[in-house]
């Protein structure tokens, strides 16, 4: 029942005391333990504060350093088309601005810039895929199809409207005796019907025919083409009576001659073309639309990533050289905030919307 302490082999201890010092061991571990424990709380609170302030700290330095290789700039049009034109402007300048990385055009034609859409939103959210979206995609689809393979309102994130595009009302000279609106409305009630092309299904020309239809009580019958070329050739052989087409695919038809503008149907008179009078001139006050064009990023795009490019692509249409091609090619141009880009595309959903709702269209 002896114990003996080392270092006095000669001194003996008692149970009390050997109970006395285990129990000092064990409250000592027990501090030991609790200070472990407040240091380790301390050292986790410390990283939670530090942890967004590191991550606003990378994502500064993300935006500093974007873009480190070439963007892809996706068009849902064919080269040499409107979108097209558009489109190659700003990655140009986007291309001059950030020195050696540049910003590949990439076309992906078909089905009214669908195909190109929903690629576009399963693309990385990185920044390095964007897109030239216009207002058939990501303003009307949303109501003229029962299902699309992307959704405009979340799968994309508004970066700049970049222009807007106002229309014409042409006819062949050849074909039709008017040269003006009212002409036009009272030549066409003594025809057998209103014949109007569109360059496709779905498109705002489709449904400015009928809102043209409404302002003017008659009834259109739209003929689809599959292009512009082919609604063109429509016109100068006959088969329809007018065509509404974009401000620059009309002008240089007009200044040839080989077409005559009735109108435009814009708010105020496209420089492109400054003699011919907005259709509101002429006493339809509720014929008002236009297209337009702006870059969107796949949703979840980093916001310093988005700021970055909105400021780089506002710069590029707003410089005068910017400014004066877009306006030659007969687009007005805008380059928006993004706030101001992603309010114009939810408004317009619900302006072609009733568009759409009042013809009782579905593509699918």
């Amino acid at each position: 029942r002896h114990r003996w302490q080392l270092g006095h082999p000669l001194r003996r201890l008692d149970d009390r005391a050997v109970a006395g010092t285990a129990a000092q061991v064990a409250r000592q571990r027990v501090v030991d333990f609790l200070a472990a424990g407040r240091a380790l709380l301390a050292a986790a609170i410390t990283a939670s504060l530090a942890a967004p302030w590191a991550g606003a700290q990378a994502q500064a330095a993300s935006a500093a350093a974007y873009p480190t290789k070439p963007v892809r700039m996706i068009v849902g049009f064919p080269a040499g088309t409107g979108p097209d034109i558009v489109a190659r402007l700003p990655a140009q300048k986007l291309s001059e601005g950030w020195g050696n990385v540049g910003v590949i055009v990439d076309n992906k034609p078909g089905a009214g810039g669908l195909i190109a859409a929903g690629e576009a939103a399963r693309a990385a959210p990185d920044g390095y895929t964007i897109m030239l979206g216009e207002t058939g995609q990501l303003s009307i689809a949303p109501s003229s199809y029962n299902k699309l393979p992307y959704d405009p309102a979340k799968d994309f994130v508004a970066v700049s409207q970049v222009v807007t595009s106002d229309f014409v009302l042409l006819v062949n000279p050849q074909k039709v005796p008017s040269r003006n609106v009212k002409e036009f409305v009272d030549w066409t009630k003594q025809q057998k019907g209103l014949f109007l092309a569109t360059f496709g299904a779905g498109t705002p020309g489709h449904f400015g025919a009928f809102m043209f239809g409404d302002a003017v009580k008659l009834k259109p019958e739209p003929v689809h083409y599959k292009n512009t070329a082919d609604a063109l050739g429509g016109l100068f052989s006959g088969d329809v009576q007018g065509v509404f087409a974009s401000v620059g695919l009309a002008a240089p038809n007009v200044k040839a001659g080989k077409l005559v503008a009735l109108g435009t149907t814009g708010a105020t008179r496209t420089s492109t073309l400054p003699d011919v009078p907005t259709i509101k001139e002429q006493g339809y006050a509720n014929l008002e639309f236009s297209s337009w064009f702006g870059i969107v990023a796949p949703a979840k795009t980093p916001p310093d990533v988005v700021a970055r490019l909105n400021a780089d692509i506002v710069k590029a249409v707003q410089s005068p050289e910017g400014r004066a091609k877009m306006e030659e090619a007969g687009f007005r141009v805008t380059g928006t905030s993004q706030q101001d880009c992603s309010r114009i595309i939810a408004a317009d959903t619900v302006t072609w919307g009733k568009a759409v709702a009042a013809t009782g269209f579905k593509a699918d």
